[in-house]
């Protein structure tokens, strides 16, 4: 079996006695590993197989937390829009209209007194233009934009743990099945074998004792069987949840191994420059410088211009009618605010001190994961190697074994034993398989690179810029860009 993967290379079942396989031939059959044996899920046909990449893809499209993060990113959009408005007039129109009475004598009559009735209202229109307010607008604008270029850095990350959990949740199912499949063909040997032993006893050849061993390893077997059923029920529903679909013929799992860096300083490189947490982490220190100085704008002039426009009837007399119209040009200069302006100031200073001991901790904790990642890729080659070596050294041991019973020199147990050993040893080999190829999508995404544009899935990647480009310069409307 090759270092790469699990590549679907047959593996032959756990066997029992010579005579055993004389009456049982699917006891001598051959085990498809990981990829082939999957294909006891469903009854598809090889054509319709899915393979790991358009499973990375189904849960690129469909994953609801990927989703969501996208969703949370067109929030973000909206709040540069949402600041630039302060570049922007603010009008508003406004009306009235009322009845007034007016008992009471003026100057100029001369009867005591007189009775007047109007009817006051008017519209008007109102244009404010901020002038200059401490450059806090421009600040404004330039951390929101800030803050998008971290989220999108938090989106792909995002982006990076939903292809990583399909990649685990596909293999996981793969070595879930090949190992029931082995549980279940050792459950079948093992009733062959403990039919031979009974009858062996039954003419005296063997003991009570070996009826019994043969008896509870049967039954450790059988519970080993109901352990890995369930397991694969879990991984089946990791699946669906990750994934969006049921597994139906999985085709086998390869590595990623085209897009692992030649060696470790290398990736150490190659994650210190890419990862987005660290890349997200340098925009939040960004974020923070800026609102430092949105803080101190606080303490700057701050200067804009209204005009006004008034059409007012029966304001004085019934029947008369004036416009009024104005433009006024107020400048406020702020002495003393009661001291909290300046510890907002102080404030964001230290938010910025913080931001960059958080940029400090996330690139430590970048260069341990690929550190620690690196390591288990290495170890997981070395381990299928090792584990192809160890199948191979029990198959012999079990064969001399059971040669060795057959002329008396072994016991029931020993040949149990051996059974039990080379089980064991293909099931690490099929774990060894699995941990190979996660644990090179692990590296991949310790660097920074786990995304649909860097590893060329067949899908179309999602743009970023495309809701913000439509949204960045909008005056008006209520409508997002997909029309809700």
């Amino acid at each position: 079996m090759r270092a790469g993967g699990t590549a679907g290379r047959h593996i032959e079942k756990p066997q029992g006695l010579n005579d055993v396989r004389e009456r049982k031939p699917a006891a001598r059959s051959a085990l498809r590993l990981a990829g082939a044996v999957v294909t006891a899920l469903a009854a598809a046909s090889p054509a319709a197989a899915e393979t790991l990449e358009s499973a990375l893809s189904r849960a690129y499209q469909a994953n609801p937390a990927l989703n969501a993060a996208r969703a949370g990113l067109r929030v973000s959009d909206e709040d540069v829009n949402r600041f630039q408005a302060g570049y922007r007039p603010n009008a508003a129109i406004s009306a009235d209209i009322g009845i007034q009475t007016f008992q009471g004598r003026t100057a100029r009559q001369q009867i005591p007194a007189s009775l007047a009735t109007t009817v006051p209202g008017g519209a008007g229109l109102t244009v404010n233009q901020n002038v200059f307010d401490g450059f806090q607008t421009d600040n404004r604008v330039r951390a929101a934009e800030s803050t998008v270029l971290s989220t999108r850095e938090s989106l792909r990350q995002t982006e990076m743990n939903t292809l990583f959990n399909a990649a685990q949740a596909y293999m996981n199912v793969l070595s879930d099945t090949a190992t029931l499949e082995l549980q279940r063909n050792n459950v079948e040997v093992l009733e062959e074998q403990l039919r031979q032993t009974r009858d062996r006893f039954n003419v005296g050849e063997v003991t009570r004792t070996d009826v019994a061993q043969a008896e509870a390893r049967l039954a450790g077997a059988r519970s080993q069987v109901a352990t890995a059923e369930a397991q694969l029920r879990a991984s089946i529903g990791i699946y669906r949840q990750i994934v969006g679909v049921e597994p139906r013929q999985l085709s086998p799992g390869r590595p990623l191994d085209r897009y692992v860096p030649g060696n470790l300083d290398q990736a150490i490189v190659i994650g210190l420059k890419e990862h987005p947490q660290i890349l997200a982490a340098l925009h939040a220190v960004d974020v923070a410088e800026l609102q430092v100085k949105v803080a101190e704008g606080s303490l700057y002039p701050q200067a804009q211009i209204t005009g006004a426009v008034q059409q007012r009837y029966d304001q004085q007399f019934p029947g008369d009618n004036g416009v009024t119209a104005s433009i006024v040009g107020r400048v406020n200069i702020p002495l003393y605010q009661g001291g909290a302006e300046y510890a907002l100031i102080r404030q964001a200073k230290e938010t910025v001190g913080q931001r960059r001991l958080e940029a400090d901790q996330n690139r430590d904790l970048i260069r341990a994961s690929i550190v620690r990642t690196w390591g288990n890729l290495e170890a997981s080659k070395a381990q299928v190697i090792a584990s192809q070596a160890q199948v191979q050294a029990n198959e012999v041991a079990l064969n001399g074994v059971r040669e060795e019973a057959r002329v008396g020199q072994r016991t029931t147990l020993d040949v149990l034993n051996a059974q039990q050993e080379l089980l064991n040893a293909r099931v690490n080999l099929i774990l060894a398989q699995r941990n190979r190829v996660v644990n090179s999508y692990d590296v991949v995404q310790a660097i920074g690179r786990l995304t649909v544009r860097f590893t060329s899935l067949p899908v179309t990647p999602y743009s970023p810029r495309e809701h913000f480009d439509q949204v960045r310069d909008l005056w008006f409307g209520v409508r997002t860009p997909d029309g809700r």
